[in-house]
């Protein structure tokens, strides 16, 4: 029993040391996760979403840090899962112990890219793309934001839709790099599941992104499962979609030096 009480007491302690204060700290990593329910995340919780690590922490719905673990997100309470987050977060750290990672969750299961614009508002009183930069710049505060992680499209993947996709994420890429300062900002986006017949359409769109705006890179949906409803990863495959999500940034990072 002493032995479980110091264990416990160190466990605390190197949280407590390791909390996030204000004023810009670059070795403590930011990155805003945005998009829809499968950035949010949707998988079954298992045992992985009690563990917690001092170095990521992520931005709650008040706006305070704390260790993270899944569910990240708040959108929907009801539903709120395993997502891609903690696993991007524990493969940016691998290998680098010196950083730390503040994870922005901002995703709203649901929402179609046409209420990621100035002032439009969605479910429960929210402004998806108002609240990211609101909750973004307060998170910019303690550290650096080094990219935005966005997985959107369910929502928008249809004729009609797919045919603006493009003109509506290069508006909000480019949104997002003014209001943060910052024209090179990276951005990552993921493939909607490929859970149906063939390629779904907004896909071919998603995977232009790079080849229509610099500093972007996508992340493939290949091989991934849904959670038996043809719509939302199931938990390992939202962890895949993490890592896959670093490994990008990672070669971007790498590609740059």
């Amino acid at each position: 029993m002493k032995h479980l009480f110091i264990v416990t007491f160190v466990f605390i302690c190197s949280f407590c040391s390791a909390q996030p204060k204000e004023g810009v700290d670059t070795n403590f990593h930011l990155y805003l996760l945005a998009g829809q329910s499968n950035m949010a995340g949707r998988g079954p919780l298992d045992s992985l979403c009690k563990e917690t690590n001092p170095q990521i922490w992520m931005l709650n719905k008040n706006n305070k840090w704390v260790p993270a673990k899944d569910p990240v997100h708040f959108d929907k309470p009801e539903s709120a899962g395993v997502g891609p987050a903690i696993a991007f977060a524990k493969e940016m750290i691998k290998d680098n112990k010196n950083i730390r990672i503040g994870l922005i969750p901002c995703a709203w299961g649901g929402s179609s890219i046409k209420v990621w614009q100035p002032d439009s508002s969605y479910i429960n009183h929210s402004h998806p793309y108002d609240d990211a930069i609101g909750r973004t710049k307060e998170a910019m505060k303690y550290g650096v934001l080094k990219a935005i992680l966005w997985h959107q499209g369910e929502s928008d993947n249809n004729q009609q839709a797919v045919a603006n996709y493009m003109d509506r994420i290069t508006v909000l890429i480019n949104g997002f790099r003014t209001e943060f300062n910052s024209p090179n900002l990276t951005f990552i986006a993921g493939e909607i599941g490929r859970f149906g017949k063939g390629v779904p359409p907004v896909n071919n769109v998603i995977d232009e992104i790079p080849n229509r705006i610099p500093f972007t890179s996508t992340v493939s949906s290949d091989g991934l499962k849904d959670k038996g409803d043809k719509l939302h990863f199931d938990a390992a495959s939202a962890r895949e979609l993490g890592k896959r999500y670093a490994t990008a940034l990672k070669k971007m990072i790498k590609e740059t030096k």
